[in-house]
């Protein structure tokens, strides 16, 4: 079991969509950035490419990259995962937190949570999504952003095991 830990945030900027988990919400502003700005996606890759040590988003889908200017992040998500399972890997869930004061997300999140999973080809239940404000505090409480922070936990067929696993001579 290997598990990675993914964090992004971007500020508000006017005239672009505001893009999360592959879902358009509506909102005066949308988010700054090279690709579609999809702060919950971007967390969540990194947090797969941390679980199976290959890098960070920013290493596989380069901001100075002219191929992914405006780039769907859920399209992003989708080449992230299918580069773990090359590598042997199994995605099994994923936990993620977004922090905005608003616009509120609660009415989104059963729609993140499918396109995000769709995008690993997992089924809905494998991928939670929660929204919480930061009570005023900091650039996320006067509104200038968001943050979010993902978990993702994957298997993979060469992970030793507490029980059973690989033992080394001295270890007998």
């Amino acid at each position: 079991m290997r598990v990675g830990i993914g964090y992004d945030s971007h500020k508000f900027t006017a005239g672009r969509k505001l893009i999360l988990g592959g879902v358009e919400i509506p909102h005066p502003q949308g988010l700054a950035g090279h690709s579609d700005a999809d702060a919950v996606t971007h967390a969540l890759i990194d947090a797969l490419l941390g679980a199976a040590a290959m890098g960070d988003i920013g290493r596989m889908f380069a901001d100075t990259d002219p191929r992914w200017k405006n780039a769907d992040s859920l399209h992003l998500l989708n080449q992230a995962y299918l580069a773990i399972v090359e590598d042997g890997f199994q995605f099994v869930q994923a936990d993620i937190t977004v922090i905005a004061e608003r616009p509120t997300l609660a009415p989104y999140v059963e729609q993140m949570q499918e396109k995000l999973a769709n995008a690993l080809i997992a089924p809905a239940s494998a991928v939670s999504v929660k929204a919480k404000t930061n009570e005023g505090m900091g650039f996320i409480g006067r509104g200038e952003g968001i943050a979010v922070i993902a978990v993702a936990t994957l298997n993979h067929s060469d992970t030793p095991r507490a029980s059973g696993g690989l033992v080394g001579p001295d270890l007998v």
